[in-house]
Parts: C-alpha cells; structure tokens; sequence
C-alpha cells in the first residue's frame, strides 16, 4: 500500500458550502494557486465532474493530467489519475465533516503523488505536505471570503 499524506483544516462554512466551491472546478485556477486551467470532460447523472483535465504550474513541474473523480455522497470526493506527462499516479480525497451542528466543517485532505522520475519517498511526502496545505489555505478562503 502506498503511502498518503494527510491533513485537515476547518472552515466557517456548512459543508454543502465547501463542497460547492469543490466541486466548481472551472473556478480552480482562481484559489488553487498552482492550477492554471481545469476543464470538466465528463459529468454523471447528478451533473457532477467524473473525469477533469488540468494544467498545473507548480514553478519546476508543469503537467497537463486527467483526473476521475468519484463522489460518495454529499461530504467526500475522490480521485484518481488516469493520465499524465509526469505522475505515475495521484490519488487523493476530501472528506467533510460537520461542526457545531453543520455552521462550520472540518475539511480532510488526503493526498498520494507518484512521479514518473525517481524521488526520494521523504521529498515525495514533503511535495504532498506543500499541496495540501496551499490547496486547504486557498478552500478556506475561498469559502469564508464568499460566506
């Protein structure tokens, strides 16, 4: 089993309000920092994103991926890759968790990233780390700033 990377942050914001700002991932490239452009392909029967194509900038990795996504009901999403120039895998959830009676969400990021060229395991887990910690900072406030 490979290993993950994980962290949570929490949110002044229900969880149907975090997942909203999720879920829109044309608007990724505006709080997301190192996405440059996300374009939904495929939609399910509920109208929500199954398969995504992003163009990450990250300063030394450039990567143009696809992504599947797959929702489990309305407070977690996952993703696996199905397509990359540079990552042999990357899979990763949120997971949302009501506070205080739904007002505010605890927000469980999980993240697994696999490169094509070698890379210690403890500089791979620290790439994770720096992802996940830009990608919560920018849902928070993305989704406080809009509350």
């Amino acid at each position: 089993m490979a290993e993950h990377t994980s962290s949570s942050i929490t949110i002044e914001a229900a969880p149907a309000d975090v997942m909203e700002v999720i879920a829109d991932f044309d608007r990724y490239p505006e709080w997301s920092g190192e996405v440059k452009e996300a374009d939904v392909l495929t939609k399910d029967d509920q109208g929500r994103a199954e398969k995504v194509r992003m163009l990450l900038d990250a300063g030394a990795i450039k990567d143009d991926y696809t992504l599947a996504y797959t929702w489990t009901g309305d407070n977690q999403v996952s993703w696996s890759l199905v397509k990359s120039q540079m990552l042999r895998s990357l899979d990763g959830s949120y997971r949302l968790a009501p506070l205080d009676g739904g007002k505010r969400t605890e927000v469980t990021y999980q993240l697994t990233v696999d490169v094509k060229i070698p890379m210690l395991g403890m500089i791979k887990r620290k790439a994770e780390k720096v992802i996940i910690d830009r990608a919560l900072a920018g849902l928070k406030k993305r989704v406080e700033s809009a509350a």
